[in-house]
């Protein structure tokens, strides 16, 4: 490995570190109350260092968003593609949400951290930087959407049909927390299914209207 390479490899590794640290202090102190000073402490790096890689702390939260948004859309897009049928793609889409709210679960709860914040705790450029990746995964949606029974549907329709379909979704994997206490009892999976199948017959309705 040469030493471009090498010192790409070490400035990625830093930069997980970094945020690593700082998801690790925003579930035990809340945002509001975590600083840079003590994220460049908790991970063992100069203040200094922190602001190369980071403008500020809302900055570095943003970037925790961002990823685990891309990850999702990534998983997301590439069920999209699979399946013959406007069910088969749906519910593909919507196990792969499971897989990552299981398979990338910190990352999940930093979406729901965020999602459940009484208030605005980006700045208008942040908050837009990152609500473009969550548009790109309702994009995939109403592609999808799009492409099936729906295909004559105007698009202020098929877009509102998304957003209901990812809320469904991701409300019913945050109930999945309750597994052991109101859901005890319950196979969660087919408890997911089931949701979807509710929500797919309202699609089928309108599809058919």
């Amino acid at each position: 490995m040469g030493s471009i390479e090498r010192r790409q490899r070490e400035k990625e590794q830093r930069r997980e570190q970094i945020l690593n640290t700082a998801r690790e202090l925003l579930f035990k102190k809340g945002i509001d109350a975590t600083s840079m000073n003590q994220i460049a402490k908790n991970a063992e790096l100069s203040v200094g260092t922190l602001y190369l890689y980071f403008k500020n702390k809302e900055s570095l939260f943003a970037a925790l968003q961002e990823e685990g948004l891309d990850l999702l859309y990534t998983k997301i897009r590439e069920e999209s593609e699979k399946g013959s049928t406007l069910r088969e793609k749906l519910k593909k889409m919507a196990f792969a949400y499971m897989d990552f709210s299981e398979d990338h679960r910190k990352y999940f709860d930093i979406m729901n951290y965020f999602l459940s914040s009484p208030k605005i705790l980006f700045s208008a450029s942040l908050k837009a930087r990152v609500d473009k990746h969550v548009n790109r995964i309702l994009s995939v949606f109403e592609d999808t959407l799009k492409s099936g029974v729906l295909k004559n549907t105007d698009d202020r329709e098929i877009r509102r049909m998304a957003v209901v379909f990812c809320s469904n979704l991701h409300g019913m994997l945050q109930f999945k927390k309750l597994q052991n206490t109101v859901l005890q009892g319950e196979d969660f999976r087919d408890l997911y299914m089931y949701s979807f199948d509710c929500a797919m017959k309202s699609l089928e309705r309108i599809g058919d209207s």
